[in-house]
């Protein structure tokens, strides 16, 4: 249905991948989607220890160190690529390369294995193929776009998407650099266009109402506040049970606050997904 990028400008750590992961979880959990979790990262886990603690379990790390940690169909992205190559690939076929978190309903395609940045830059041309075929098989398909990746292949995916979401964070030399592409670039003048400012701080001068105005934004821009719990849990591999937990917590809790906002956030994306449905 829909193709949902996340992607950033800038090398500074915005929370691209944790911000994918909050909206992609609190989704599989509240909605009735079918979702698939796509990571383009270069030698990074980042995404997939959220859901699975590698260490704790007596695993492998599976980036970068060559060692297979699913069965049967377990090549992931290299997997899918050689069918691609091949001529045998069909939407059916993405899921039998995916790692399951919640069946029939959210699934990840991990990061490349590989540590060799030759290899990787021979995969991600295949990624944008990847992500149209996934297309037909879920509602919605999230991408964590790398700020590795090989520019031709991130701009590729940034034009099949059906929303992008710039993430920033509150620092005033980032919000600028966003404005002057938003200003200067036809391409980011694009509806689909979407800002999230990660590990966001409230009590910040640039809150989300001034750097609404700032950006001169017709609606509030997103954000993702920053929450001890929350990344912990990311780095534990528990990111599943602290949603679960959240749904069961006090309303006034401090925690409490951090799901509602990525409750607005998701019905945010969910409903821009459907506004530039509805413009095709």
């Amino acid at each position: 249905m829909s193709i949902i990028a996340f992607w950033s400008d800038n090398t500074n750590e915005t929370a691209q991948t944790l911000s994918m992961v909050a909206v992609t979880t609190y989704m599989a959990i509240e909605h009735n989607y079918k979702i698939l979790s796509v990571t383009t990262n270069f030698n990074d886990a980042t995404l997939e220890e959220c859901y699975w603690d590698y260490r704790r379990a007596g695993m492998a790390v599976p980036v970068g160190m060559g060692n297979k940690t699913m069965t049967g169909m377990e090549e992931g992205i290299e997997g899918l690529m050689k069918l691609i190559k091949s001529n045998k690939n069909s939407p059916s076929i993405i899921h039998d390369y995916t790692k399951v978190i919640f069946k029939e309903k959210f699934d990840v395609l991990p990061a490349p294995k590989t540590s060799n940045y030759e290899e990787y830059s021979a995969i991600t041309p295949f990624y944008p193929e990847v992500l149209q075929f996934a297309n037909q098989s879920y509602d919605f398909v999230f991408v964590d776009v790398s700020k590795r990746m090989p520019r031709k292949d991130k701009e590729a995916i940034l034009q099949i998407a059906d929303v992008v979401v710039v993430n920033i964070t509150q620092r005033l030399k980032l919000i600028d650099n966003w404005l002057k592409l938003k200003t200067e670039d036809p391409f980011f003048k694009d509806p689909k266009m979407m800002t999230l400012i990660g590990r966001y701080d409230k009590y910040s001068k640039m809150n989300k109402k001034n750097v609404t105005r700032y950006l001169k934004e017709k609606k509030m821009v997103s954000a993702v506040a920053y929450n001890t719990l929350f990344f912990e849990s990311c780095a534990e591999g528990e990111v599943v049970e602290f949603f679960l937990k959240m749904r069961r917590i006090d309303p006034t809790d401090r925690n409490a606050v951090f799901v509602k906002e990525i409750k607005a956030f998701t019905d945010n994306v969910i409903y821009k997904a459907q506004e530039m449905q509805m413009r095709r």
